[in-house]
């Protein structure tokens, strides 16, 4: 793996952060960098509330309730579906890359 394909994997992590508002100002004043576990956790919270929401609005609308319409269920599922697509693949790129480090030539 060559270093401009990390810079890049990078810098696309660096704009899907800012756009999910990842980062808390307290926590960038304080330690003035992120925290990679944070992050982490914070994405895959996203991640199970996105399903979790998406679970609860397809229960509501088999069950008959007249505020949640079929096009927000599916909607909700779609994003859902998105996000745990998007998850597996960073993992993917995560492993990839593990196996690429530990194969290298010292």
């Amino acid at each position: 793996m060559n270093t401009s394909a990390v810079d890049s994997l990078l810098a696309q992590m660096r704009v899907a952060a800012a756009a999910a508002g990842l980062r808390e100002p307290n926590q960038a004043a304080q330690t003035g960098k992120l925290d990679f576990s944070n992050v982490l956790k914070s994405s895959l919270d996203g991640v199970a509330q996105a399903q979790a929401k998406s679970e609860a609005m397809q229960k509501s609308f088999v069950l008959g309730d007249d505020r949640v319409s079929l096009s927000d269920t599916m909607i909700a599922m779609q994003k859902a579906s998105i996000n745990f697509q998007a998850t597996v693949q960073v993992r993917n790129k995560f492993v990839q890359a593990y196996n690429d480090i530990m194969n290298m030539q010292v």
